[in-house]
């Protein structure tokens, strides 16, 4: 039987409200949980379009840092110092579509780095729009 994850979708939402939403940022929110496992969704606002319909290169990566960010929380609970230490992005194809999707799975989870897959989708398309690698670190005192 695998792990459950250690956190559930209202969790994440919640802490990430209250830590990042009070600059009124338009946050994604946490669709699906499982242990190393993460599906969040963003409603696309204006600021996040570039011409021709397309969701921007920036938005597409924000989310997957912030989908790593909550793949990670599955695994070890919300931890709010787990920081970013890389972050490299394929753009595949144009992203259009109303929702950003982002879907993050821990490759490898050590005591202090671990490695996400993260895959991106327009809600206008099945097709992979994306696909970023993110490590994270943890604080040393884990």
């Amino acid at each position: 039987m695998s792990p459950k994850s250690k956190v559930s979708c209202e969790e994440v939402d919640t802490f990430l409200s209250e830590t990042f939403g009070n600059e009124g940022r338009n946050l994604p929110r946490t669709h699906m949980v499982d242990f190393g496992y993460a599906e969040i969704q963003l409603k696309v606002a204006p600021l996040d379009m570039r011409p021709g319909g397309f969701i921007s290169g920036p938005t597409q990566m924000a989310i997957s840092d912030h989908a790593a960010y909550v793949a990670v929380f599955t695994q070890v609970g919300i931890l709010p110092m787990a920081l970013t230490s890389n972050l490299s992005i394929n753009f595949l194809r144009p992203c259009i579509g109303e929702r950003l999707i982002a879907k993050a799975r821990v490759l490898k989870s050590g005591r202090a780095l671990y490695v996400i897959s993260v895959d991106i989708y327009g809600s206008g398309s099945e097709k992979l729009s994306a696909q970023a690698s993110v490590s994270y670190v943890l604080p040393r005192d884990m």
